[in-house]
């Protein structure tokens, strides 16, 4: 058995190759584990390499930037079994201003948009913390103003069972379940640049609960599959400000506390199969770049 995993920063995005690298490790271990030849893309253009490796593959799997990500996972769902999100779904979630306004149309609490003043700016289309600031001036082209809201952050990792098969094969309506509560360390500096400076996990709160269900909730309104990390902020209520279908840095603690194999997990939900209960032990930090620093 062979499972494509594609990850793209590794050979082309510098600046994300050290967490791309560290996602990359983690899964790559789990498939070897669990029986399966791990293929990856190499230096050469990443979407043809999707499209000549996938067919010899009998899983794939894409972790990019969400703006890149839907046109490289529908080379890999044309081509193979994909154990992600869909491609359309992805494309949904890849524009975060559309993405906030549906959640906000089936109750879901959003920062609510916000054109002048004091606020956070962000792209429409990002990754991570990157370009989002808090500030007074205008936004820019492709960016957006939301509301500040101080609070905890906070990140699940869902992972969503079949929305849809192929041609209805594995469709068998399991509700998402949540691995992990994971909390978020972000930093905004004097100049009011957000910084992702890793997390943690599994975290504990008191409305955890709360938490998780408005993060499953998220992931089933826009139809999300597979893995998929829902950041939120706690404060009178829970505030998703982003969700991201597809791996997230949290897998490196998240694979070293769980006793099950992650690559099980995403292909069992890929196929609609019960996740039944999912055991974390133990507790882990991890850095930006996806190192786990304590466990």
């Amino acid at each position: 058995m062979k499972a494509l995993i594609a990850e793209y920063s590794m050979y082309h995005d510098p600046a994300l190759a050290p967490e791309g690298r560290a996602m990359f490790a983690s899964l790559s271990a789990s498939f070897s584990r669990c029986g399966y030849e791990v293929v990856t893309p190499g230096q050469g253009d990443f979407y043809k390499e999707i499209e000549k490796l996938a067919p010899g593959c009998d899983v794939g799997l894409v972790i990019a930037p969400d703006h890149l990500l839907s046109r490289f996972t529908l080379a890999m769902e044309t081509s193979t079994h994909n154990l992600g999100c869909g491609s359309m779904n992805v494309a949904v979630c890849a524009n975060k201003q559309r993405a906030g306004t549906i959640l906000a149309s089936h109750g879901i609490a959003v920062p609510e948009e916000q054109e002048e003043g004091h606020r956070v700016v962000k792209p429409v289309s990002g990754c991570g913390a990157m370009g989002v600031r808090l500030t007074r001036d205008p936004a820019g082209k492709g960016e957006f103003g939301q509301r500040f809201i101080e609070g905890e952050n906070y990140s699940v990792s869902v992972v969503g069972s079949r929305v849809v098969g192929e041609a209805c094969l594995y469709f068998t309506g399991e509700p998402p379940v949540a691995l992990a509560l994971n909390r978020q360390h972000i930093e905004i500096d004097p100049e009011g640049k957000f910084h992702y400076r890793g997390g943690e996990t599994p975290a504990s709160h008191q409305r955890e609960q709360e938490i998780k269900e408005t993060a499953i909730n998220a992931v089933r309104t826009l139809g999300c599959q597979g893995y998929a990390g829902v950041d939120v902020i706690l404060a009178d209520r829970v505030y998703v400000v982003d969700v991201n279908p597809r791996i997230t840095t949290s897998i490196v603690g998240i694979t070293a506390c769980m006793s099950e194999e992650i690559a099980d997990v995403l292909i069992r939900a890929s196929k609609g199969e019960p996740l039944g209960d999912l055991h974390i032990s133990g507790h882990a930090c991890f850095d930006a770049n996806g190192t786990v620093t304590s466990q």
